[in-house]
């Protein structure tokens, strides 16, 4: 893949995202729909109550038309580019259900955890059986322990991965411009990886979606036009981790994703601390809520986080 083929996927989603957003947040504000804020979130978030949301929507059709066309055209439209791209599309169709319930009913509980958790089960099993029509190693390269080769361990190690980190992502986009910053690092270190092991079609996946985060937080930035909305954070998460597994890098995700980690480790701790001991250990989660409530600006966990991910990002690519 030339250097100017390198362009033209995150090109095509950057122009395309960048072109119709400001025709859906038109659209959006024209009917007087917008994102309900969280009672029990900060209370300065409650400014944003009404700011459009689901523009996830745009970025996953950007990512989407550019992967077909570049997939097309290079001759790189394989198996392995339309399964990452199913998980895009089927996770972002379930996040789009769970927006439009809380966008149109004007509250911010949309679809049942069960019905989220069944739709991102059967993405994964779909995953998973073109994974094995496709002859893909299994082998699974677990830290300290070692490989294990099991079909019944590779099912559930898939099935945990992707429902996992999409809703690690899910719960780290909480503040403007966090997430889209994160996952254009996030799946830039992947597009990386994925061009060292001549994996041009995974490649121009990465690419196609970085594109589309990069024209998409243009308008996400703080004072955020538009939010994401579980559209674009769980079809995000959902489709790191499909990359990870097609690039048979699966756990360098606990290193470059350490921050939708760390977002989600909080989360629990809290929620277990309040149970078993009615305290508190942050002043309140997801973590990057705990740093706004301290006095961080928005702006300020935004740099911190991405640098942190930057950080760990080129560790993994320095010395794996």
């Amino acid at each position: 893949m030339a250097a100017g083929q390198f362009l033209v996927p995150l090109m095509s989603g950057f122009v395309i995202t960048v072109i119709f957003m400001p025709l859906f947040i038109g659209y959006l504000r024209f009917k007087k729909e917008g994102q309900t804020i969280r009672e029990e979130g900060p209370k300065w978030h409650a400014k944003k109550n009404g700011t459009p949301t689901m523009g996830g929507l745009l970025f996953i059709i950007a990512a989407v038309v550019s992967s077909i066309w570049v997939g097309l055209f290079l001759k790189q439209l394989t198996n392995s580019l339309l399964i990452a791209m199913f998980i895009l599309v089927l996770y972002g169709i379930l996040g789009f259900s769970d927006d439009f319930i809380k966008v149109f009913r004007k509250q911010n509980l949309g679809l049942r955890a069960w019905q989220k958790l069944l739709g991102q089960i059967i993405g994964g099993l779909v995953f998973i059986a073109v994974y094995f029509h496709e002859g893909f190693s299994i082998a699974l390269e677990i830290p300290v322990i070692g490989t294990i080769s099991s079909n019944w361990f590779f099912c559930v190690f898939v099935l945990v991965w992707l429902v996992g980190f999409s809703n690690a992502v899910n719960l780290t986009d909480g503040i403007d411009g966090l997430v889209a910053g994160l996952a254009t690092i996030s799946f830039a270190t992947y597009t990386i990886i994925a061009f060292r092991q001549n994996q041009i079609d995974v490649a121009i996946f990465g690419l196609s979606i970085i594109g589309g985060l990069l024209g998409f937080l243009i308008y996400n930035k703080k004072p955020a036009q538009i939010f994401m909305g579980d559209v674009g954070s769980l079809a995000l998460g959902g489709a790191l981790a499909a990359m990870s597994i097609l690039l048979h890098r699966e756990f360098s995700l606990l290193l470059v994703g350490l921050v939708y980690v760390i977002e989600t480790a909080s989360v629990m701790l809290q929620v277990g601390s309040f149970k078993l001991f009615h305290k508190r250990i942050f002043k309140m989660s997801p973590i990057h809520h705990h740093f706004e409530m301290s006095g961080w600006s928005e702006w300020r966990i935004d740099i911190s986080f991405w640098l942190f991910s930057i950080i760990c990002s080129a560790i993994y690519l320095l010395i794996f």
